[in-house]
């Protein structure tokens, strides 16, 4: 019995990491041994570099290896400079929920200059859903239910006291740990590959 109630003491800060967002803004197996929370912006230009050149790679190497399962997080900065990335999260999110948040989320980083400038962040999004799709993601992005859930992201990221975007928080072994240095992928790699070491 004392057995028993130590494993499940332990395991109680591992059923506290399990990710609270739907299958939608998700990759991989929920069983795997790490789990990557990617805290991002859709206007922050780091975030963009880490979405067209590293998470390719960090999905090939780690995600479709079993290794670990990745969960995306809004972290929309509440900064002049990002006043349309509140907007752009909420229509992410949106697209979550019809299985479409890679596709939306590649179109906005795509056009980042754009429509962070212009604050035409629609039309960044429109172009890549029929016209069944646009109906469904606009009505569910004014959704006080998915309002809500990019709120919770954020409240998470203050919380795990994240200093900026892009940010992977890497849990493994009920030990959790930010990375934020995605300018050399092999520093990311080394980090990684060591920890599943110990």
């Amino acid at each position: 019995m004392k057995i028993l109630a130590l494993s499940l003491a332990a395991l109680l800060p591992c059923l506290a990491a399990v990710p609270d967002v739907g299958k939608g803004r998700t990759m991989g197996d929920p069983a795997a041994p790490m789990l990557f929370e990617l805290y991002s912006d859709f206007v922050c230009p780091g975030c963009k570099h880490l979405h067209e050149n590293v998470l390719p790679t960090i999905v090939t190497d780690y995600v479709k290896t079993g290794k670990a399962y990745l969960v995306f997080r809004e972290f929309p900065l509440n900064i002049p400079a990002h006043v349309y990335a509140r907007p752009a999260a909420a229509l992410a999110v949106a697209a979550a929920h019809i299985g479409k948040y890679q596709t939306v989320s590649d179109a906005l980083f795509r056009s980042q200059q754009a429509w962070g400038l212009s604050g035409k962040v629609w039309e960044a999004v429109a172009g890549v859903l029929t016209p069944e799709e646009q109906k469904k993601v606009q009505a569910l992005a004014s959704d006080p239910a998915v309002l809500a859930e990019v709120q919770r992201d954020v409240d998470l990221g203050i919380k795990a006291a994240l200093s900026q975007t892009p940010t992977v928080m890497v849990t493994y072994k009920l030990k959790r740990q930010p990375w934020t240095q995605f300018g050399d992928y092999s520093l990311f790699r080394g980090y990684i590959d060591g920890l599943f070491k110990k």
